[in-house]
Parts: C-alpha cells; structure tokens; sequence
C-alpha cells in the first residue's frame, strides 16, 4: 500500500510542477482541450443513444417483465459504457500525446532540467509516438472488452468492472506516459516493461490516481500536462532503484 500511495503522490508532485514552468504546462492544455472536447461529445452522444442501444442489443428481454427487462437492459448499457469510458481515456491520452508532442516534450524535458539530469541525446519523434499512440488504443479496445465481459456478471458486474476497467487503464495510461523519458535513456520495450513490474503497486498508483483525475468533468484536460511532469518523474525513481539494486 505504501508503494501505492507514493505512486499516487508522484502526480500530485507533476501538478507542483506549475510553480516551476507555468508556461510550458499551460501549453500543455491546449491538445488535452482540443481533444476533450470532441470525446466529451462523443460520450454524450453515446448516452443519448444508449437506450435504444440497449434494446436493439437485447431483443430477447421484449416478452420479459418490465422489471427484468429493465435490470438486464441497465446492466448492458452500464458496461457498454464503462467500455467507452475505458477506450476513451486511452485515445484521449494517445491522440493528446500524439497531437502535443512538441509541448509535452519540453515538459518531461523541463522535469528532468530540474531534477538535474544533463541533456538526453535520444529522441522521442512522432512516428515513434504514432506507433506507441495506436498500441495504446489497441490495448484500450482489449481493456474495454474484459470491462463489457465483467460488468455482465448479475449484481456485481458494474462494481467489478468498474474496479478492473480503472486498474488496467491506469496501468496502460503509465505505459505510454512513462515511454518518453525511458526512450531517450535507449531503454527498449520489453526494457520499459520489466522496469515497470518491479514496482507494479507505485506503477498501479500512479495510474489509478491519474485515471480517476481523467473521470472527473473537466479532469482529463487539466491533469494531462501534470501526467507527463509526474510520468517523468516516476520513471526517474524506478531508474535509480533499478541502479542501486544493480
């Protein structure tokens, strides 16, 4: 839990970051707007929707009672929306990052000035980010899938897949977050993902914590640039552990 926990607190030091350079975090709203906008409106378009989704879905429930018919048709329109909300926090982050390369590049890059570390010759690029962004959306469709899987299960389905849909999202929301400043140190893959399941609870706490900063209205936006800062330094303390343990 104490690992979890300080996870978590190394967000909330991203968000610290704003007294440090306000202007390149300010930047940093500006993609996370742009793209929140058009996935707010795609999520409200889906609520609309979702009644006839869910009787169109669940034909079968027509010569049900109205009570059971009502209980399986809320059940279903629950996960399918907890699936969107679990794709939609990984494309929001993926096209984010993808769209802001630039301004989120100078934040991880002014996180890693103050902490002390010299230049990092190795660079992120676009196409590398391009490659990572449609990884992450892939992974999110998965995701998205064993929460609609999960939330069918009676009575317990919606707290059990809101619970797994959160935890796996925010451990692929670290992934990407924490590629850039693992990638200009020339860590590889499958380097990044070993180094991140030595310490899964600070990895899982940080993504949870920044997950449910994304839930709340208007959170995704203002929680982005502070993501990257708090990503960065998240990877710095798993570098250093895995130095000293070496």
């Amino acid at each position: 839990m104490r690992e979890f926990i300080r996870g978590a607190g190394l967000l909330f030091r991203g968000f610290a970051h704003w007294r440090r350079r306000p202007g390149a975090m300010a930047l940093g709203l500006i993609p996370a707007a742009i793209v929140a906008v058009l996935f707010v409106a795609g999520l409200v378009a889906l609520g609309v929707s979702l009644p006839g989704l869910t009787s169109m879905l669940t034909p079968f429930a027509d010569g049900w009672s109205p009570i059971w018919a009502m209980v399986i048709r809320v059940t279903v329109g629950t996960a399918m929306f907890g699936a969107a909300l679990a794709i939609g926090a990984v494309s929001f982050t993926a096209l984010t990052l993808l769209i802001g390369e630039p301004f989120y590049d100078r934040i991880w890059r002014s996180v890693e000035a103050a902490e002390g570390t010299g230049r990092l010759e190795a660079d992120y690029g676009f196409w590398r980010a391009a490659r990572d962004s449609l990884s992450l959306i892939a992974r999110g469709i998965l995701v998205a899938l064993i929460t609609v899987l999960i939330g069918l299960i009676p009575a317990v389905g919606s707290i059990l897949g809101g619970i797994v849909g959160v935890t796996l999202t925010g451990w692929l929301l670290t992934d990407e977050l924490t590629s850039r400043a693992l990638t200009a140190r020339g860590l590889i893959g499958t380097e990044r993902s070993a180094l991140r399941r030595g310490r899964r609870a600070r990895v899982l706490g940080f993504g949870v914590a920044t997950q449910l900063c994304f839930l709340v209205p208007l959170g995704a936006v203002a929680t982005m640039p502070a993501a990257v800062a708090g990503s960065t330094l998240l990877a710095r303390s798993l570098l250093d552990e895995a130095v000293e343990a070496s």
